[in-house]
């Protein structure tokens, strides 16, 4: 089992869809964090599974109180509500000041995140929404416990100047120093480009040779579709087939690639079913936003 974190580096490419179309498909059960220390969206975006709002006070900010007497990775789940589509999700805080009651906390909670796997109850991987991330964001201090850090970038060129200077700043500090393209060192850092279906893989192509020249560290692991549509269904703001839509068929795809590629490495599948968007609306965070 593995604590995967997704991240930008500026502006609003989109990590927080990413993260929950990634979720919604992912092919074990999952934990879906909203780590962003600059606060969460899901609680504003989304309904609980019973039908009403989901409580801002269960979650990242109840986690707090506990973390600081010790955290067994089971007790996550106390934590936890359940999108209206069965993603189990734990809320993030509602304002930035909010981080303040996480101070030192976060290595304790991605020790837990990591962890959760090797649950006797209930084990899940752990999908992190890290949000907007730069050298003293505190979210940063859960990446050592991942097993792979995804930086989600859009196409243009600045956006892809930005995310190779992250990837390589990135590797200097979680592996001390730059590294090829085929190190194994852990956590593995990966790039998603948020592209246009159309040329996708040409462009894919080129970013991951320009990673690799510049000695980032990182690789290109795919690509999910620039769908607006796909991601006002996940949000449930439009009707319509979301297991057919761009966006999760582009998601499925990289955890598809994913799980080839590092799977065997993140030990054997957890218990439990896992969750499909072809259910109804997952909820979350659309569009271009964080």
């Amino acid at each position: 089992m593995a604590l995967i974190a997704l991240a930008a580096d500026k502006g609003s490419p989109g990590v927080t869809t990413a993260a929950v179309a990634l979720a919604a498909v992912w092919p074990r059960r999952v934990l879906l964090a909203e780590t962003d220390p600059a606060g969460g969206d899901l609680v504003y975006r989304s309904a609980a599974a019973h039908g009403g709002p989901l409580n801002p006070n269960t979650g990242m900010l109840s986690i707090a109180a506990t973390a600081r007497r010790g955290l067994v990775p089971d007790q996550l789940w106390d934590h936890v509500q359940p999108l209206s589509g069965g993603l189990e999700v734990l809320v993030g805080l509602g304002i930035a000041e909010q981080a303040a009651g996480l101070a030192g906390l976060w290595p304790t909670l991605g020790h837990a995140f990591a962890s959760l796997g090797d649950s006797p109850n209930a084990p899940a991987d752990v999908i992190a929404d890290c949000g907007r991330v730069s050298g003293d964001t505190p979210a940063v201090e859960l990446f050592p416990h991942a097993a792979l850090v995804l930086l989600v970038s859009r196409t243009e060129p600045e956006a892809i100047a930005r995310v190779r200077d992250r990837a390589a700043a990135l590797s200097a500090k979680l592996h001390g120093g730059p590294r090829g393209a085929a190190s194994l060192a852990t956590p593995l850092i990966g790039v998603v480009l948020v592209a246009d279906p159309a040329g996708a893989g040409k462009l894919a192509s080129q970013v991951n040779d320009m990673l690799v020249h510049a000695r980032t560290g990182a690789r290109v692991v795919g690509t999910i579709a620039d769908d607006p549509t796909g991601a006002d269904q996940l949000a449930g703001r439009k009707r319509g087939r979301l297991d057919k839509s761009l966006l999760i068929r582009s998601a499925r795809k990289v955890t598809a690639d994913l799980y080839q590629q590092y799977g065997a490495a993140w030990s054997v599948p957890a218990h439990g079913t896992a969750h499909s968007p072809a259910h109804g609306p997952v909820g979350g965070h659309a569009g271009a936003g964080a």
